[in-house]
């Protein structure tokens, strides 16, 4: 079955209620970088609320959530979008089933970053928060008939136009889940977009966090658990072509 052929009806046929727990790494923010601009508590503290003050406003149905769960919803597509989001979509917010998968899709990111960038040859140990939140609703799982004919354009690389007509088409149907298998991770670990905010049902939808340290150059990215043992368990590493 082609892409072309899933409309938001033939996709609500093809979806079912889903409770995941879903792991995401991002930069980690428990330092604020503004504090090293002024000279007291007090004035960080006026600064942070006009910082605030100038930012995109709070989409009311995620005004509830932790920063972490709402800010994909917040802010507009970067210039190339995502691979559920084009530029001028609503949010995504992406996750993963392990945390092996979620490192290795920010990883493979920041090597192509050093890749691109002139003259930069690594990015020194930069400090990530890796947390797991649950989130649930209606979804579709791209791994599954009739969804997986399209495999090939589900897990294209570089090519995102088959699902972000995709994510189109299930916001229509109100599906607030789709299931896919990571493209960047060597496990093909099952990862989630989530597509509406409300599929988090509290602030409490976070359960745990970690700290790793991220480390890459244009073809390596080595990521360092805070506080693990020098052993495999505390150390994860990604190689891309």
């Amino acid at each position: 079955m082609s892409s072309i052929t899933w409309t938001p009806r033939a996709l609500a046929s093809e979806a079912a209620p889903a409770e995941l727990a879903l792991w995401r790494a991002v930069e980690a923010q428990h330092v604020a970088a503004t504090r090293a601009l002024v000279d007291s508590m007090a004035e960080q503290e006026l600064l942070e609320n006009l910082l605030e003050a100038a930012k995109p406003a709070i989409p009311a149905a995620c005004r509830a959530l932790d920063d972490l769960l709402y800010t994909p919803f917040r802010y507009p597509s970067g210039r190339h979008g995502s691979r559920f989001r084009d530029r001028g979509d609503p949010g995504v917010w992406y996750g993963a089933d392990t945390v092996a998968a979620a490192c290795a899709e920010v990883g493979y990111w920041r090597c192509r970053f050093v890749a691109d960038s002139a003259g930069l040859k690594t990015l020194d140990a930069v400090v990530h928060t890796v947390f797991r939140a649950a989130a649930s609703g209606l979804a579709i799982d791209l791994g599954l008939a009739p969804l997986n004919a399209d495999e090939a354009q589900w897990m294209h690389p570089d090519d995102y136009r088959a699902c972000r007509a995709l994510a189109r088409a299930a916001h229509e149907a109100d599906i607030r889940l789709i299931r896919y298998r990571s493209v960047r991770d060597p496990a093909q670990a099952s990862c989630a977009a989530v597509l509406d905010c409300r599929a988090f049902a509290s602030s409490r939808g976070i359960s745990l966090r970690q700290t790793w340290f991220l480390t890459a150059d244009a073809r390596c990215a080595s990521w360092i658990q805070a506080g693990s043992r020098p052993s495999k368990a505390g150390m994860l590493e990604f190689h891309f072509s």
